[in-house]
Parts: C-alpha cells; sequence; structure tokens
C-alpha cells in the first residue's frame, strides 16, 4: 500500500446521498478472480450506456458506450483523485470490491458527511483517506468543483484537514491507528511483515521442538 499525507487535487462532484457499493462495483463484476482491473468498472451502470438492454448485461456483451453527461467521463474531471459525495456513501453490502475500484480507478480519498461502517473500514485497509465533513462543508466543495472542474482541494492527513485555495478550512476526525497505516502505507499484510522476525523464530522454534519431539511407538 502506497504512503499518503498530502493530497492535492482537482475533485469529481457526485452530488447523490446513498450510493451503495452495488452502484460503485455492480454485483456482476464480483465473480473475476483477479484482485486488479476493478478501476474499469466504477459505477458501470451509470458510466456507460446500453446499447441493447434485451442481450443482457454490457458486462457480458460488450454493447455499451460512455455515457457523456456523467461526471467520470467529463474530460475536464480526468485525473481528479478526490470523490466528493453525500451522505451515507459505500451503503448496502459488504463488498470490499468497492474500495478496490474506487482505489484502482485513481482516487485517493473521498470526501462526504457520512460513510456506511464496513465500507469505511474497507477504504482504510485499501490506502484511501475517508474525510467526514459536515454537510454544509461537503456542499460547499461540491459547488465549487462543479461550477470549476478546475478547483483544487488540499486534504493534509497529519494535520487532518481539508483546505482550498478561496478561503476554505476543515477539520476531520480520523482514527489514530488508521492515521498511523495510511501514512505509513501499512495494510494488513504490512502490519503483519513489521512482525516478521518474531514470526520466523516463532516457527523455528515450534520446527525444532516438533521434529525433537520424542514419536510415541504404535501398540503391539
Amino acid at each position: 500500500m502506497t504512503p499518503i499525507n498530502i493530497l492535492t487535487s482537482t475533485a469529481v462532484p457526485l452530488p447523490l446521498p446513498n450510493i451503495d457499493t452495488d452502484q460503485i462495483i455492480p454485483k456482476q463484476f464480483l465473480k473475476r478472480i483477479e484482485r486488479t482491473g476493478y478501476g474499469d468498472f466504477l459505477f458501470y451502470d451509470w458510466r456507460y450506456n446500453f446499447l441493447d438492454n434485451s442481450t443482457g448485461s454490457g458486462a457480458d456483451k460488450g454493447n455499451t458506450i460512455p455515457n457523456p453527461d456523467f461526471v467520470l467521463n467529463k474530460p475536464e474531471y480526468k485525473g481528479s483523485e478526490i470523490l466528493i459525495a453525500e451522505r451515507n456513501f459505500g451503503c448496502g453490502s459488504s463488498r470490499e470490491h468497492a474500495a478496490w475500484a474506487i482505489n484502482q480507478y485513481g482516487f485517493r480519498a473521498v470526501i462526504a458527511p457520512t460513510f456506511a461502517d464496513i465500507f469505511f473500514s474497507n477504504a482504510g485497509k485499501n490506502g484511501i483517506i475517508l474525510c467526514r465533513l459536515t454537510e454544509e462543508e461537503v456542499e460547499t466543495l461540491l459547488q465549487r468543483s462543479t461550477i470549476n472542474p478546475a478547483h483544487k482541494i488540499t486534504i493534509n492527513l497529519e494535520a487532518q484537514t481539508v483546505t482550498d485555495d478561496q478561503g476554505f478550512s476543515a477539520h476531520f476526525d480520523i482514527d489514530p491507528f488508521r492515521k498511523h497505516c495510511l501514512l505509513n502505507g501499512l495494510d494488513d499484510i504490512g502490519l503483519t511483515l513489521l512482525h516478521e522476525d518474531k514470526l520466523d523464530a516463532y516457527e523455528s522454534r515450534h520446527n525444532q521442538e516438533f521434529w525433537s519431539a520424542p514419536k510415541s511407538q504404535p501398540a503391539a
């Protein structure tokens, strides 16, 4: 996982509440055996128009074209690393694929008033900063990024602030352990590997004790 602290980027405004994980990454993509490539399917049903709804899913038939009205398809938002949405972002099923899709598309942070609990946990484990601001603060950023796609926002994880060059400044809370992991690029595997020497020592001791222990003889 890549460490992250200060992020300055334009932002994609998605002014909708209750965006669930099935909209973030629809269910037909959960059968993929890879853990990569999910960014291509982020917000799939909003991002693409189906040419022939009678032939089944566009994921299976390839019968889609980009929806020019959806914000991710607008060239002025290309390369944005911050997503802004309304309350209860990430509700619905617990699929970790939602966090994979957001991260692999290129978003490093999501700003919203509230997040669903399981998505909040999954996002942190996948290197995504989640900034919980008030509804009024989020509305300000949504408006500024909608009016001016070049509007840039700075998230400072160490200071736990969200600012812009128009005087906006807000503080967000974050669990100290999650903050430590994001700052140092530590996912669950990385946290485990911090104790690699102790794990190796335990395994070596266990093997030695197992092979040196007297073996019981089968009954005559």
